[in-house]
């Protein structure tokens, strides 16, 4: 059975930098397109970033391009997201979430009903 967990999560103040880690168990971490999305209280789950299988292409929100940058490590079946410069406006419970079925080599979906596999989700909360 596929698991997948993020963890890295917490308190931070504006303009401090965190990051955040998600591992899949129970099945082969590199046949998985990978994302992260936030949802914020009282708001939708949005996209934030995504990357494709081999890790060579990345997207991003508008809202965090340029601050966030997503990467994996196959080998440790590990995805990651480093948060730099962060807001009170990204105040959120990050999910991770991952599909193997996606195209490959395409840019992944920012809609998410596309992934099939979702972590339980991280707090991250910035003060100002």
């Amino acid at each position: 059975q596929v698991h997948m967990a993020e963890s890295g999560g917490g308190l931070v103040q504006a303009g401090d930098s965190l990051r955040l880690s998600c591992t899949l168990s129970g099945h082969t971490f590199g046949n998985y397109v990978m994302a992260w999305f936030r949802q914020a209280p009282g708001k939708e789950r949005e996209f934030v970033a995504s990357i494709i299988r081999n890790g060579r292409d990345t997207y991003y929100a508008n809202a965090v391009k340029g601050r966030f940058t997503i990467s994996r490590d196959n080998a440790k079946s590990e995805l990651y997201l480093q948060m730099n410069n962060l807001k009170p406006d990204d105040t959120a419970i990050y999910y991770c979430a991952g599909d193997p079925a996606l195209a490959f080599f395409a840019e992944p979906p920012m809609t998410r009903d596309a992934y099939s596999v979702w972590g339980q989700g991280t707090q991250v909360t910035v003060s100002s």
